[in-house]
């Protein structure tokens, strides 16, 4: 008998999701099956899959997995793409949802206008809650890479993120560098790492290196992280316009506990059918 699955292929500012209703399907998904289905070549091909669940307290609960299969506890761009599938297939008459993530709970609302506002959380500068390895809370800390000391800021936002300012994100070394970092002991869980330019004190330009996907072309949480990271250090203002290779996202945080509101849009690229016994 097939093993065949429903999902919905979808993108936000370019980073893309294999979207799966746990709710009316029963959905099992090893790592492994995870990570062949990510494959753009012999799978469906996407940044994260994202499993729609049913929950005992919000209106959904929402889990992330990553291509190479794990899980993530957050993702700024799914959390828009969530909202606007759940509303499309009918499983809600809500425009905004609450929703439990492994990190807490998020309010992802579908505004007139068609882009979707996230209240995601205030971010987490405690070196235990990002994790990161440090012995007290900074705007920036020196982190030795491959015998060079860089300065970053560490930051959580329901996933922990390493945020370097560059001068120019297009010459970067986004990937050697990425890689390295994700990897590096101080982050005990891994790390997201953004690379930020700042045009203006209400603009960026970011590229994100994801733990567990390589460089995507937007990460909302990347995103959040980057701009609350400028707005720290006194060199942006809010709301931030980041601009991503795939799109742009508005930033929004008053500071403090206040939480990060991010805006952008999220879309429909198609609709499917897969049989996992054939991946």
């Amino acid at each position: 008998m097939a093993n065949i699955i429903k999902f919905t292929k979808m993108q936000g500012a370019g980073n893309d999701f294999m979207v799966i209703d746990g709710i009316t399907q029963s959905i099992s998904l090893s790592a492994d099956t995870i990570n062949k289905l990510a494959h753009r070549q012999f799978g469906i091909g996407f940044d994260q899959l994202l499993l729609v669940e049913s929950s005992t307290v919000a209106d959904f609960k929402y889990r992330i997995f990553n291509a190479d299969g794990s899980e993530v506890s957050q993702c700024g761009n799914g959390a828009r793409c969530f909202v606007r599938f759940v509303v499309d297939q009918g499983l809600t008459t809500k425009s905004e949802i609450s929703v439990e993530t492994a990190s807490g709970i998020i309010t992802p609302k579908l505004e007139a206008h068609g882009l979707v506002t996230v209240n995601m959380g205030a971010p987490r500068f405690k070196p235990d809650s990002i994790p990161f390895i440090a012995e007290s809370v900074a705007k920036r800390y020196s982190l030795d890479v491959n015998n060079q000391s860089l300065d970053i800021s560490a930051i959580s936002m329901g996933n922990p993120h390493a945020v370097l300012v560059v001068d120019d994100v297009e010459a970067a070394p986004v990937l050697p560098l990425g890689s390295t970092i994700e990897h590096h002991p101080r982050f005990p869980e891994r790390v997201n790492v953004g690379f930020m330019q700042i045009v203006d004190e209400h603009h960026i330009k970011l590229r994100v290196f994801e733990r567990g996907s390589g460089e995507t072309l937007a990460c909302g949480t990347g995103a959040c992280a980057a701009a609350v990271a400028g707005i720290q250090l006194g060199e942006l203002s809010s709301p931030v316009k980041v601009s991503a290779r795939g799109g742009e996202l508005s930033i929004a945080w008053q500071g403090a506990d206040a939480p990060v509101m991010m805006t952008g849009p999220a879309i429909t690229v198609f609709t499917g059918e897969v049989d996992l016994d054939t991946i």
